[in-house]
């Protein structure tokens, strides 16, 4: 059943030593090496050996703890992307570099110049995970004593992603002439102020940067919220996202794609890579033995604060053994929306305790595990890759290096016999590598509007 029409597209995750809540214990973890970026070098460049389209940095603006057991069990040392981005860009040559980079907590002005910055550093292989933050602990990191209402963290995401792109286009392609006899280094008239006066933001322009290689860099989102998908389908161009089944995965990609048209843009302009947590073994009892390992591992605080911190629930008094307590109703959740809705139907569904839950999600975090040999992850990627439930996958190894090892030497080769993956990169940007297009300069036209 192999398709040679498309090929996968497929991100590599960092979470730094590894995706699992519990990779530093993992024996073959280098847990030592989390601050060291001779480590996170090496991974990246192992990640361009398998042809990776992407490597990906998740972030936050709080520490993942609640009481000081749980801190001093679980790994907080977090690289800010951009620093260590715009380091990678320069030890490595084809795959693109990714980061998320809070929409509630940023300024459009700074987020477009720090992106710019980084797609001309790498030559045009830059990425933004849009996000809107979803925890009370980062708002009051940011002069606030509660988190904005969900609904206004996208209402500000809409506009902050337009004054994001308005800024990249306020420079024309060609402004640059730096012809030093004339002493002319650039041409005024193609640098233009945006003037935006909108609800959450003034933002005069333009950018003091000429336009990104990219056009725009990668616009990358992961909400699957009603107001997530809506965002998605109007700006989005990679989506990440998490789903347990076939039909689940499958119902969201064509309800997004099904969005797109009514924005004047086609489906093959999104690429939807839901998350996948490998599970790998030579022979199904060595994957499921691995698998033991991973839940052995797990202290019980941490685990419990994991699930509590994904549901936007205090679940420290409940018994581990017991099930869910009654949970509140899905308007009144004024965190991550679609991963608490993910997790309270995965938990009735096959009928969790507490603790089985969180052994379940303490690895993908709420996106799909998917166990046995190479050949057995090759299949079930394929699966949902030929039955419109995914573009691709964005890759998330349990432990590091290890975890990402095994994956580019053993299930790489064989997604590329079947012909669904690359052997060799095919074009020099992110966007090329994705197949996206680059986009059209939108404030030129409006320019050309006025005139």
């Amino acid at each position: 059943m192999t398709n040679h029409n498309r090929e996968m597209k497929l991100g590599a995750f960092f979470m730094i030593p590894g995706h699992h809540v519990a990779a530093w214990r993992h024996p073959k973890a280098e847990a030592h090496n989390v601050m060291s970026f001779d480590f996170i070098k090496r991974l990246a460049q192992t990640a361009e050996r398998g042809k990776f389209d992407m490597v990906f940095l998740a972030d936050g603006y709080a520490v993942k703890a609640k009481n000081q057991d749980v801190l001093g069990q679980t790994v907080n040392t977090l690289f800010e992307p951009f620093t260590l981005l715009s380091a990678l860009s320069s030890v490595t040559k084809n795959v693109g570099l990714v980061g998320t980079v809070s929409t509630t907590f940023n300024e459009p002005f700074n987020v477009a110049r720090k992106f710019a910055s980084l797609d001309h550093l790498s030559g045009g292989r830059a990425g933004w995970n849009v996000v809107t933050s979803n925890t009370e602990e980062e708002a009051r990191n940011f002069n606030l004593d509660q988190h904005l209402l969900h609904s206004k963290r996208y209402e500000r995401a809409e506009e902050f992603v337009d004054v994001v792109t308005q800024l990249w286009d306020s420079w024309e392609d060609d402004t640059l002439v730096i012809e030093k006899e004339s002493a002319h280094f650039a041409d005024a008239s193609k640098i233009h102020a945006i003037n935006h006066k909108g609800e959450w933001f003034a933002v005069e322009g333009p950018l003091n940067i000429s336009r990104p290689i990219q056009g725009h860099p990668v616009v990358v989102q992961a909400g699957s919220s009603e107001a997530g998908k809506e965002l998605a389908a109007r700006t989005a161009e990679v989506i990440f996202t998490a789903w347990q089944t076939l039909e689940e995965a499958q119902a969201f990609y064509a309800d997004v794609k099904g969005r797109m048209a009514k924005y004047g843009r086609s489906p093959e302009e999104l690429k939807i890579m839901p998350g996948v947590f490998p599970v790998i073994g030579g022979t199904e009892e060595e994957a499921e033995q691995n698998k033991r390992l991973l839940e052995e591992i797990i202290p019980e605080e941490v685990g419990v604060s994991l699930l509590s911190g994904m549901i936007s629930v205090d679940l420290s008094g409940y018994p581990v053994d017991g099930p869910l307590p009654d949970l509140p109703d899905l308007e009144r959740v004024n965190g991550g929306k679609s991963r608490f809705k993910l997790l309270k139907d995965l938990a009735e569904r096959e009928n969790l305790t507490i603790r089985q839950l969180y052994q379940r999600i303490a690895g993908a975090r709420g996106h799909r595990e998917i166990k046995g040999t190479p050949e057995q992850i090759a299949d079930q990627m394929q699966e949902w890759f030929e039955n419109g439930a995914a573009d691709g996958f964005n890759i998330m190894p349990p432990y590091l290096p290890g975890g990402l090892d095994d994956f580019v030497d053993q299930v790489i080769p064989v997604l590329q016999k079947r012909g669904l993956f690359r052997t060799e990169y095919t074009g020099s940007t992110l966007r090329e590598n994705l197949g996206l297009k680059r986009p059209a300069n939108t404030v030129i036209n409006k320019v050309k509007e006025t005139i």
